[in-house]
């Protein structure tokens, strides 16, 4: 599982959840294990029974007016109880000032308090994303991906086999490159894979004869895009004559990442054969099975209902036939 630490979470959100650091600074040194982000509840009146400690707690305007509301020794006693467990940190929404003593037991117990200028509903729809991406499942693939008239098309095979030519090919098409060579992949919810280029190459490729080339300098920044739902695995291979090939597209190969199951279209190359186009094909074919029309089980039922028509006329010939 990726490992977060509270100080990565808040310099990378520090402006869209617009926060300030009010707690002990060595508190931006623990790790979050959790995707969760939750309020206190009734850890705050002193029950703790289900209290979850490893998710960040926030504090809104319901929690602090609480804590307010109670006498001094009540109230310091709550909060220290809350603040023995190891929970990640805690935030405090709206902008609040902190309940009279919370500060100096945050301080003595190294949790450190981030305070957002956000409401609190605003507040969890900006981190829950955050956190399910940095906590989502992640893979680094051989390959490259394409966005193929919107659908997420990533190129496999052996080194060599013209993956990343044929993403150029496509790019010089029309269409949109988004890595090639290192596809970094990670899973969000159930079934969807995203991918993205690595950090340190962007949107350049290797062309063997040519070198590194800079795609969105040569074709435009229109060419490019920053990630993509992996949507068809397109697998490229050498034709022996031996490949088990698919005729009918009837069998519906899949293959798996990051456990979601994924369509897969294996493609034999041999000479002369026009990977481009069948990409393209391969993009168009997905969006009309997407919108409810498979092409290869609608000619399969109208062969199936010839062959049954022609059964029943020649049974009828033989009915007919009393010699």
């Amino acid at each position: 599982m990726p490992k977060l630490i509270v100080a990565q979470l808040y310099e990378r959100m520090k402006e869209p959840l617009k926060l300030d650091l009010l707690g002990d600074p060595a508190g931006l040194e623990r790790e979050i294990t959790t995707v969760d982000a939750s309020g206190p509840g009734l850890v705050l009146a002193g029950y703790v029974g289900r209290f979850v400690e490893a998710r960040i707690q926030v504090l809104g305007e319901t929690e602090v007016s609480y804590l307010n509301s109670l006498d001094a020794e009540s109230r310091m006693r709550n909060i220290r109880q809350f603040l023995s467990f190891a929970v990640p940190c805690v935030m405090i929404t709206k902008g609040q000032e902190l309940p009279a003593g919370m500060d100096d037991e945050a301080k003595a117990s190294g949790v450190a308090i981030l305070r957002s200028k956000l409401k609190t509903q605003e507040f969890y729809r900006r981190i829950v994303p955050f956190l399910e991406a940095a906590f989502a499942p992640t893979a680094t693939l051989h390959g490259s991906l394409a966005d193929v008239f919107g659908v997420g098309l990533l190129f496999t095979g052996d080194s060599g086999i013209g993956k990343s030519e044929c993403a150029l090919d496509l790019v010089e098409r029309g269409h949109r490159l988004v890595a090639d060579d290192l596809v970094i992949c990670n899973r969000r919810g159930a079934d969807v894979v995203i991918g993205r280029a690595h950090d340190h190459a962007h949107h350049h490729m290797e062309i063997r004869g040519v070198g590194i080339i800079d795609v969105s300098r040569i074709f435009g920044i229109r060419s490019v895009r920053q990630q993509k739902r992996i949507e068809v695995v397109v697998a490229l291979e050498k034709w022996d004559g031996l490949n088990a090939v698919d005729r009918t597209g009837l069998d519906g190969q899949t293959i798996e990442i990051l456990g979601a199951t994924l369509p897969l279209v294996t493609v034999a190359l041999n000479p002369g054969k026009n990977i481009t186009v069948i990409a393209e094909v391969i993009a168009l074919n997905h969006l009309l099975k997407y919108s409810g029309v498979n092409a290869a089980e609608a000619f399969n039922d109208r062969l199936k209902a010839r062959l049954r028509q022609s059964t029943a006329k020649v049974g009828n010939y033989l009915q007919e036939d009393d010699e």
